[in-house]
């Protein structure tokens, strides 16, 4: 029932959105409100000198933003959004919770060392682009900043056969936030996100501060 609830919404919304488009006269004041979704390849980046590799990891994100004209033309304004945000990593730092203390290893041992994270989404765009009122094809450069707010993080290790999975750790950020940008044509764009804050507080390994920070690149989709 949410799946059809959702969907429907999501064709009124773009139906309404074309309708209120083509009512536009060329010059006219317009803003270009938008659903986003985002697929990216993810890294963890300022990684401590013992770990020395990450697997194949990815990120899925999507959300509203609404557009505010910062000028007579339409092609220049600020937006801000509301989203949800998805993170997988398969990666080598391992991550246990003992004693509401969060403890961080190699995992050089385990056939498995998986992290998850479901945050919500806050982006703030400045934006430039060469569409009008009436011309919905258009090239694109937007860049902002990004909040996360972290909802639910899982830690998952196997290691001799034995699985472990830590939830919601005491370490972890739950405020985070980081540099967007995106450019492209029409609905398909290139995306990059460069975490601007460490994923962990006050963490160390062998001695070492752990200064983990996410880099995302990939595509974002913007649907009108």
């Amino acid at each position: 029932m949410n799946k059809l609830f959702f969907s429907f919404f999501s064709l009124l919304f773009i139906a309404n959105s074309y309708s209120q488009k083509d009512s536009l006269q060329l010059g006219d004041r317009y803003a270009d409100d938008q659903l986003y979704m985002a697929i990216t390849y993810a890294q963890f980046s300022n990684q401590p000198s013992t770990i020395t590799r990450s697997r194949f990891s990815y990120a899925f994100s999507t959300g509203f933003l609404k557009d505010i004209i910062l000028n007579k033309k339409g092609n220049f304004s600020f937006a801000l959004g509301v989203g949800y945000g998805f993170d997988f990593f398969n990666h080598e730092l391992k991550v246990s919770e003992i004693n509401n203390t969060t403890v961080f290893d190699t995992s050089e041992n385990s056939t498995s060392n998986i992290f998850r994270a479901h945050n919500l989404e806050f982006p703030l765009e400045i934006r430039w682009r060469t569409s009008t009122a009436k011309k919905y094809d258009f090239w694109r450069i937007y860049t902002g900043v990004k909040f996360l707010y972290n909802f639910s993080n899982t830690f998952s290790n196997t290691e001799n056969s034995i699985d472990l999975k830590y939830t919601n750790v005491a370490a972890y950020r739950k405020l985070q936030y980081g540099l967007t940008f995106s450019t492209g044509y029409t609905e398909f764009n290139a995306f990059l996100f460069y975490s601007l804050t460490p994923l962990f507080e006050n963490a160390t390994i062998q001695g070492e501060d752990i200064n983990t920070q996410i880099i995302k690149f990939g595509l974002i989709f913007y649907i009108l």
